[in-house]
């Protein structure tokens, strides 16, 4: 391993995610929040606003990456309007300078963008929906990565990435120094991950306590899911021998692409793919040992067997 690990936690990141994912409608359907989520919050925005949250879904989606990196350089300012102000406050040079080392090709013209449209109405979705939540939010993200931090210096790293990730494989010789590990809420079950320059920025979902014990546990259910279609079940087989890509798995199975992706993505939020990263731009798929064998753990013990 040629890399450190850093565990990071601020409800700065939870900020950013929760904003992105309304605004863009990104991965809705494949997260716990889902469409009911957005139901939830369109009471609590007017015509004016959600027309400027509208409008923000037409700027480059690449930009939450350049305020991802603005999150990571926070430097101690977990507050949100204490981050806000100091994304507002500082100068264009100052801002470039300090996210140039991460996304060589960030420009001044990317910074003014940031000022002018995300720090206003990320200020106005953190009074809208945000700030009654940030106080609960950000008490199970400080637990969760203060139980990854322990895991830390009792597990190799590349162990505490995949456990963490639920699948997330780092294959030798990544073009990275450092890899950022980062507790999410609104991103459940999905992990993501976004390769800056020497940096590999890592979301991974957080265990919620479920409510109700008489009801289905959602990880069962995620896991029953990802297992009705026949289709899913051939690549599982398909892929248990040894790590295949997408083209590879397109090519043997004769599926398109889209519906691939589709299934790859129910499988990976089961826990039951192992999703290996060979450089910035290449995956590969594999069987999720653990995931298949939890299956009848979970199911016995939600029926009590």
């Amino acid at each position: 391993m040629t890399y450190e690990v850093k565990i990071d936690v601020s409800p700065v990141y939870e900020l950013v995610s929760s904003f992105m994912i309304y605004t863009t409608r990104k991965w809705v359907d494949n997260l716990d929040v889902g469409s009911e989520w957005m139901d939830q919050i369109k009471p609590l925005i007017n015509e004016k606003t959600r027309h400027s949250f509208a409008e923000a879904a037409a700027l480059p989606f690449t930009d939450y990456d350049i305020l991802y990196a603005f999150a990571i350089e926070r430097n101690g300012l977990d507050r949100i309007e204490d981050f806000l102000a100091d994304l507002d406050e500082r100068d264009e040079v100052s801002l470039l300078h300090k996210v140039k080392p991460y996304i060589d090709t960030v420009n001044s013209e990317d910074i003014v963008r940031i000022k002018k449209y995300y720090v206003p109405l990320l200020r106005t979705w953190n009074e809208l929906y945000f700030k009654p939540l940030c106080s609960h939010y950000e008490n199970l993200l400080q637990e969760d990565a203060a139980e990854k931090e322990l895991l830390l210096h009792k597990m190799d790293p590349e162990a505490l990435i995949e456990y963490a990730s639920g699948g997330l494989v780092l294959e030798p010789h990544l073009p990275i120094q450092r890899v950022v590990l980062l507790p999410s809420i609104h991103f459940r079950p999905i992990n993501t991950y976004y390769f800056y320059h020497g940096t590999l920025f890592i979301q991974y979902p957080i265990d919620i306590p479920e409510l109700d014990e008489d009801e289905p546990p959602t990880y069962l259910v995620r896991l029953t899911r990802a297992l009705a279609k026949p289709e899913r079940l051939r690549l599982l087989r398909y892929i248990a021998d040894q790590p295949k890509s997408l083209q590879e798995i397109i090519h043997d199975l004769n599926e398109t692409e889209d519906q691939l992706m589709h299934h790859l993505m129910r499988l990976r939020v089961a826990g039951l793919l192992r999703v290996h990263l060979i450089n910035n731009d290449t995956e590969k798929f594999s069987i999720r040992p653990d995931g298949a064998s939890e299956l009848q753990m979970f199911l016995e013990s939600y029926i009590r067997l």
